[in-house]
Parts: structure tokens; C-alpha cells; sequence
């Protein structure tokens, strides 16, 4: 957990099946400019479409499914097909998010609607082939090739290409560094939630080697405050309280499964092994008192008495 934290301190809608087609006022054939993921464009947007036609519904209403790419595909009862991939002109989906009258999807009573920028997502995305994705969340990490940039100086980090890349695309150039003293106010904030001490900002100050502030970021996650400072987002996640939250409101003493987290962090823990520990410690094999005591995550909630 520590190892990303340091390098960035270094640094549809429901769709019923009849009506004539129509395309988007601003989607038309060869618009597209880029290529569109599925997870990080259309998920969203085709969710609205979920109440009526997502993995909840059986067969869907209409016999239509959106979730996944061989039942959106599907010839549906009245012969017609949602999404023809490569031609979003001949597909349902397009005609009747767009519909002029009454049979628009989403309908009217669902009081959900799409803008005319997801409708030309939804065109383009099948214009390319309607490619699905499973959730983002149980895709593997793959590191992206580095943006190319004008000022290739500025950049000092990977993330930097990213950041400078958005910057020059909209115009914009890099603010002034901050100065010395800016800086670790900032980070030591960040890391441990405290301010720094005169004598350390004095240290800084009087550091003029290149990785000064690599070391205040080392000295920082090296501080049992670190883990403290951490462990406050984490135990709002989790609804840490002192009391039961209902009725009489007795106290509830969960202070050594909040000390374990401070550890946890502490020891820079793996963050599988975080989250297992709190979620089924007790289930692991032969498991020991730290993996047991992990497991007070799942005390986390409101009880009566």
C-alpha cells in the first residue's frame, strides 16, 4: 500500500422494440474520434436501461437483455435486434433512444433520460462493434503506453505525461511548483494529518540535495502517524463507532480491531491480505489471534441492545 501512496506523493436505458429509425441528430456515420471502452464510457450510461432489461430481469422485458453482448445481440420475438454490431443504423437500441414521440426509451414515467452525448457514445460504440467488457473491477491492471506531450522537461514521474497530456489538450499549462515551504505543509498533511514542526520545515528549508523531498515523503510513511492517518478514511468506511447506534446507544469497544488497522498500515500490509484478513480471518486455516482479531470489521454496524 505504501509503494503507491510514495510514488504518487513523489509526484438503455429501458428499450421497447418498435418504432422507425432515427439517427442522432449529432451521430452520424465516420464522427467517431475515438475508440470507446465499454467500461469507461457506456457501462454507465446503459445501466438506465437495467431496471427493464438488466440481469435482474429474467428474460428481460421484451425479451431483451443489455448486459451482455450475445443476449443484446439476439433476435428478440418481433424479429428486430437491439444492437447490430458495426451498424448502429440498423439497430433498435439507436431508433428508439431517439424515437420523436412517446416511445422514446428511456420512457417518460421512468424519469430517466439520456443526453445527446451518450446517445452519440452508444452510436459510436456500436459503429465499432458493440464490444462488452466484464466489470471494471475484475479486469487485471495493464500498464497504458505514456501519453506523448510538447514539453517533455516537465514531466517527472509517469503520472506527470498523464496530467501534462490532459493540460496541453485543453489549452492549459502547468501551475509554478510550490515552495519549499508549501510543499511539505502539504504532504506532511497528507500523509499523517498533522502540520509539521518548525525544526522540520527549517531541515527542508536547509536541505539542497536533489531527493530532499523524497526523504520527508520516507520519513512520513515511517511515522507510526502514518498508519493513524490512514486508518481514519478506512474506519469511516468501515462506520467505526464507539456506541451501537441504536436505542440506548451503549458503547461498543471496538478499539483493538482499530489498533490492528493502524498496525496494518503500519507494517504496509498487502492490500489482498487487508481486506481477506478483515472479511474472513477467521476462516483461514490454523488462524491466529491478529487474523481473528481482523475480522472486527464485520462488527462495524449499527446493533440494538
Amino acid at each position: 500500500m505504501k509503494s503507491a501512496l510514495r510514488y504518487a506523493a513523489l509526484a438503455v436505458s429501458a428499450i421497447w422494440l418498435t418504432a422507425a429509425m432515427l439517427t442522432p441528430a449529432n451521430a452520424t456515420p465516420g464522427q467517431t474520434k475515438k475508440e470507446i471502452d465499454f467500461n469507461r464510457d457506456v457501462r454507465q450510461t446503459i445501466t438506465k436501461c437495467f431496471t427493464c432489461h438488466g440481469p435482474s430481469t429474467g428474460d428481460g422485458y421484451a425479451g431483451l437483455r443489455l448486459d451482455k453482448f450475445e443476449l443484446a445481440t439476439k433476435e428478440l420475438p418481433d424479429g428486430n435486434h437491439a444492437i447490430v454490431p458495426g451498424k448502429p443504423e440498423q439497430s433498435e437500441l439507436i431508433k428508439r433512444i431517439n424515437a420523436p414521440d412517446d416511445s422514446i426509451m428511456p420512457p417518460p414515467d421512468s424519469h430517466k433520460t439520456l443526453s445527446a452525448e451518450e446517445k452519440q457514445t452508444l452510436y459510436d460504440w456500436i459503429a465499432q462493434g458493440a464490444k462488452y467488457k466484464i466489470h471494471w473491477a475484475f479486469v487485471k491492471p495493464v500498464r497504458p503506453p505514456l501519453p506523448e506531450v510538447k514539453d517533455a522537461s516537465w514531466p517527472k514521474n509517469g503520472i506527470d505525461d498523464f496530467v501534462l497530456a490532459k493540460l496541453e489538450e485543453n489549452g492549459l499549462a502547468p501551475a509554478q511548483e510550490a515552495d519549499k515551504r508549501t510543499l511539505i505543509r502539504r504532504v506532511t498533511l497528507d500523509l499523517i494529518g498533522l502540520p509539521p514542526t518548525p525544526e522540520q520545515v527549517d531541515a527542508f528549508l536547509a536541505d539542497g540535495s536533489p531527493n530532499a523531498y523524497e526523504k520527508v515523503v520516507d520519513r512520513l510513511l515511517a511515522s507510526p502517524r502514518y498508519g493513524e492517518r490512514m486508518a481514519m478514511d478506512w474506519m469511516d468506511y468501515a462506520r467505526y463507532a464507539d456506541s451501537n447506534g441504536y436505542q440506548a446507544d451503549y458503547e461498543r469497544f471496538q478499539w483493538r480491531w482499530r489498533d490492528w488497522v493502524i498496525g496494518a498500515f503500519n507494517k504496509n500490509m498487502p492490500y489482498d491480505q487487508f481486506t481477506v484478513w478483515q472479511l474472513a480471518g477467521d476462516m483461514l486455516p490454523n488462524a491466529t489471534m491478529d487474523e481473528k482479531l481482523a475480522t472486527g470489521f464485520n462488527r462495524n454496524h449499527r446493533i440494538n441492545t
